[in-house]
């Protein structure tokens, strides 16, 4: 995804916003994302004025932008969830109930 974004951004000048701007960026993508959800699962219906959005579709924005923040910061997408797979799976591995395990195994 970054190198396909990095090769998208990499066609005009402008380049990658500045930090700030990616995270102002970032917020309102989370912020219509989190808009969508409530129509989807919260008491806010639509108005009948209001364009259809996939959730899809946001959830694919919000990708784009953290692409493009972490490629600005040169932080590889893939070291990042790695570290914190690693935290999760030894700090927090005893923090939630583990589903029962079948006994007819």
């Amino acid at each position: 995804m970054q190198q396909r974004v990095d090769a998208y951004i990499s066609q005009f000048k402008e380049g990658y916003f500045s930090p700030l701007s990616m995270l102002a960026r970032m917020t309102e993508e989370v912020g219509e994302l989190a808009r969508e959800v409530n129509h989807y699962y919260g008491e806010k219906p639509k108005k009948s004025s209001e364009q259809e959005k996939a959730l899809e579709e946001e959830f694919g924005d919000v990708l784009f932008v953290m692409m493009c923040f972490a490629n600005s910061l040169n932080i590889e997408v893939d070291e990042s969830f790695q570290m914190v797979m690693d935290k999760f799976e030894s700090r927090d591995k005893d923090r939630w109930t583990r589903k029962e395990e079948d006994s007819h195994e």
